[in-house]
């Protein structure tokens, strides 16, 4: 008689589910899964060691490509911490525009996660809904810093500059009739912020559209309900945050318990699950969304109707205007120090964390009052839940691998900093 082993089996390394490279050794019996062993590494591209050979400001760019999907919401973390190291007050003007872009940010990963989830178990179509909508989020991303992905757009003080007037429009050409373009450019016409409110109208029937695909879908539900259950107490033994941890039932949100710059002064609720299943995930972030909308249409009614600065008058932190740097010696002198040897932070250790669209992300720095970092230590959001990949795989089939992988919402570039 044949004897019956189990067999290992490599699930990679390539894009199973997640945004990045992730090698999954499987061990199985038949298809399914006893054991799942994550191997990771595989992108790593050392940020926190490359922050200890650069100034404060040269790594702000680092941090959009740490988790390349939720840009803004890392750079926030890190710009929070060094404020907290050197005191510096941020105008209220420019707490109200970080507010409202890490809540665009958090619609961008969220669409990109609804679309490439729904991929990963087998739904087309709402890949390309996802899309349609993520391509005005990333306009908005270009026209306010002039990158549609790895924005750089905070900085320690505040942010780079303040909301364009104008709405950059699509050009006539030869592959697109004069009645397209003008279709295309309706809602161009005004402001950064008109367009940002037109989006916010139109986005919670595109959500509607999102979940008229998939909420009451069987095929959806088969592969979703009862998949990767994971109990509250569970959760926090694991270190879930995020959806994660809502998912599971867990009311937790740095927004509300840890209030940072304007959160506390916001009308939103937050969304948590029952059953602590992949499906559950999948209808929290969904409200997730709808909750993101309503915050963003408060910071445009704010931003409406109050001017003022966006970047701390500091002027050894921040750059004085090109005019003043053009007419006044001092000026010059600042903004000539401020980009050879960028600025002195006091001795001291920190944390900040904000509510990514993941869970917690945090930076913990050490100064030692030079103008660089002594150490960096960045708590990525996804890196705890990947622990918990062989626990929720344990006993179901290989297809539901790639539904966990896909719940936990991984991207390897903050998993393999």
């Amino acid at each position: 008689m044949a004897e019956i082993r189990n067999y290992t089996l490599n699930f990679g390394p390539q894009h199973p589910a997640a945004h990045g490279v992730l090698r999954l050794v499987l061990e199985l019996d038949g298809e399914v899964i006893e054991r799942a062993d994550p191997h990771i590494g595989l992108l790593h591209r050392a940020t926190e060691k490359l922050a200890e050979t650069r100034t404060y400001l040269q790594s702000v760019p680092y941090m959009d490509r740490l988790d390349y999907v939720s840009m803004m919401c890392n750079e926030h973390a890190y710009v929070m911490a060094i404020e907290k190291l050197l005191g510096v007050d941020v105008p209220i003007r420019a707490q109200y525009i970080r507010v409202m872009f890490d809540e665009l940010t958090r619609l961008m990963n969220h669409l990109l996660w609804i679309g490439a989830h729904g991929l990963d178990v087998g739904a087309m179509a709402v890949f390309l809904y996802a899309f349609r909508e993520r391509e005005d989020l990333m306009d908005m991303y270009e026209a306010v810093s002039g990158a549609r992905m790895h924005a750089a757009y905070y900085r320690p003080g505040g942010v780079y500059r303040d909301l364009p007037d104008a709405m950059p429009q699509h050009q006539n050409t030869k592959y697109r009739s004069e009645q397209d373009i003008k279709r295309l450019n309706e809602n161009r016409e005004g402001s950064l912020l008109d367009f940002i409110e037109n989006f916010t109208t139109r986005f919670p029937k595109h959500v509607d559209e999102y979940e008229t695909l998939l909420t009451d879908n069987r095929i959806w539900k088969q592969r979703l309900v009862g998949i990767g259950v994971v109990s509250p107490e569970r959760a926090l033994q694991l270190g879930f945050t995020g959806p994660m941890l809502r998912g599971s039932g867990i009311e937790w949100d740095l927004r509300r318990k840890q209030p940072y710059e304007v959160y506390d002064k916001l009308d939103f609720a937050i969304p948590i699950g029952k059953n602590g299943d992949c499906y559950d995930r999948y209808l929290v972030r969904v409200a997730e969304m709808r909750q993101s909308n309503l915050i963003i249409q408060q910071c445009i009614a704010w931003l409406r109707v109050n001017s003022g600065p966006v970047m701390t008058d500091n002027h050894k932190v921040a750059p004085p205007s090109r005019v003043d740097m053009k007419s006044g010696m001092e000026d010059l002198i600042h903004h000539f120090k401020l980009f050879t040897e960028g600025f002195y932070v006091p001795p001291g250790e920190v944390y900040a964390a904000v509510e990514h669209p993941k869970g917690e992300f945090g930076i913990y720095l050490i100064s030692d009052g030079a103008n660089k970092p002594y150490r960096l230590k960045i708590r990525a959001a996804g890196f705890p839940h990947l622990q918990s990949l062989d626990e929720m795989a344990r006993g179901h089939m290989i297809a539901d691998a790639v539904t966990i992988i896909g719940t936990q919402d991984i991207v390897f570039g903050e998993i393999d900093r």
